[in-house]
């Protein structure tokens, strides 16, 4: 007779075998159970988020201009002309924020300071006031139990800088900035992250003129744009590590991340050699050192010029790697000199309420193990990962975004086959606490598990938010 389980007839079917005297294998309907979905003791998970896009106070307490506030004044450049005066007014409400953390049970938040905050003219004197608020915030977060992991550059670049990225100087204005800063807070902050997401303050800032400051440079410049970003972030690194000895160093990158079109040994051995030469002008330098032959090969005239001493300052040691991670490339072997070709996306693939979001939750996997088996960090921290999604409440004020708590469901297993395998990867911070200014896009994507009524600024927690208490709480997917 064949075997019945419960698999094919649920709790009917082991009612009746109770009855019957019949013992059914145990089984699980579409997951295995939670106890082997559990992340090491120790894991921490965390929320995220970015200065410019939840404080608000543009203007207090000595603010000047970041290039953020230009661009996003200018007509045309921003959804709706948004911009992130007010924003979330998170500069106000830090301590209720703080509060959402603490009932999330997270033991760790990034967050990100406003350098126009701390230096207004970008260098020389420091704002003794705006610092002040960073002290209180994080004294505010270690009363509660969570740790500070700062982001030191998030986009909010001093509009007195002359040149911005064109000029070396602001490379140079970073590292002082950086250094001033962990010296003030190294008392307190063991954890430092440079910079965020090279290519969207370099291509998308001075490439396509997308993101602040909206410039479309010749390509020459735009790669010496992305050099001066490398160079303030190895300075920094290195002002970092002068003044907070006991911190713990590290980048928060976005590279750009390829999954094999099937586990294969060719196709993965692809999708290794396409996140080394994909990732050439950023990441594979700074883990390296050194730009890599092929990728100043294929620049020519327009590669970066190179001073004395750069590239040992960009590739100066990390403590830990931060990768940004939201979709997957997918690529396969083929006969050609690099190896690979990327397969192009099909219209139908499917996505987020945001287009880029690609949905392929494997590339937490891939980019953790593609990042590990080319250059071997010490440890990884997935600094970002979320969602947008088109948040709707309801008549009894909830908002039921299973598309997030799907796409975080899906996105952190596959983190948790990286971390099964081995992978050193030691936490995961969720993008975003709050929705907020969402750069270009202003205020028409949501990528927050609390609800902002941007009118009011009311926090409503989410039916996410209460998944990813569940999922902290259990130290497991849920």
């Amino acid at each position: 007779m064949k075997d019945i389980t419960r698999r094919q007839f649920g709790k009917a079917a082991a009612v009746s075998a109770a009855i019957a005297g019949v013992s059914l294998p145990e089984f699980s309907f579409g997951q295995p159970p939670v106890e082997s979905r559990r992340f090491p003791q120790g894991f921490v998970w965390g929320c995220a988020t970015a200065a410019y896009q939840i404080e608000g106070a543009a203007k207090d307490d000595g603010r000047k201009p970041s290039v953020w506030d230009v661009f996003s004044h200018t007509p045309g450049k921003t959804h709706n002309g948004d911009t992130g005066d007010v924003a979330d007014d998170s500069y106000h409400r830090y301590k209720e924020d703080i509060g959402l953390l603490k009932n999330l049970g997270v033991g760790a938040y990034r967050m990100s300071i406003s350098w126009p905050r701390i230096f207004p003219d970008g260098t020389g004197k420091a704002n003794p006031v705006g610092l002040d608020h960073y002290q209180r915030l994080v004294d505010e977060l270690l009363a509660n139990g969570i740790t500070p992991y700062i982001t030191l550059f998030h986009w909010d670049l001093p509009v007195a800088l002359k040149g911005g990225w064109q000029s070396r100087d602001t490379a140079l204005a970073c590292a002082e900035y950086a250094g001033y800063v962990a010296h003030q807070l190294a008392d307190r902050v063991h954890y430092f992250m440079t910079t965020n997401e090279f290519a969207s303050f370099t291509d998308l800032g001075y490439g396509n003129g997308a993101f602040a400051p909206g410039l479309k440079p010749p390509a020459a410049k735009l790669n010496q744009v992305r050099h001066h970003g490398l160079l303030a972030h190895g300075l920094s690194v290195q002002a970092i590590r002068a003044n907070a000895p006991a911190a713990q160093v590290g980048v928060a990158e976005n590279p750009t991340v390829f999954a094999p079109v099937i586990e294969d040994e060719r196709n993965i051995e692809a999708a290794r050699r396409a996140t080394r030469q994909e990732n050439a002008p950023f990441l594979t330098a700074v883990l390296e050192g050194k730009y890599p032959t092929s990728y100043l090969e294929r620049e020519g005239a327009n590669a970066p010029q190179v001073e004395p001493g750069d590239m040992k300052a960009i590739g100066s040691p990390l403590d830990f790697v931060g990768l940004n991670v939201y979709a997957p490339y997918y690529v396969r072997a083929d006969g050609s000199p690099r190896g690979y070709a990327i397969v192009p996306r099909q219209p139908s693939y499917p996505h987020m309420a945001s287009a880029w979001i690609a949905v392929g939750p494997e590339c937490l996997y891939w980019a953790v193990r593609n990042v590990c088996d080319v250059w071997h960090p010490g440890a990884i921290y997935i600094t970002e990962n979320g969602c947008s999604a088109d948040d709707m409440m309801t008549a009894a004020g909830r908002i039921e975004d299973t598309d997030r708590v799907m796409y975080l469901r899906n996105y952190l297993t596959h983190l948790h086959r990286a971390v099964e395998e081995g992978y050193p990867v030691k936490g995961y911070f969720l993008w975003s606490l709050l929705n907020n200014f969402e750069w270009a896009d202003g205020y028409s994507k949501r990528f927050g598990i609390h609800y902002v009524d941007f009118k009011t600024e009311k926090r409503t927690p989410k039916l996410s938010a209460e998944w990813y208490r569940e999922a902290i709480a259990r130290n497991a997917v849920v």
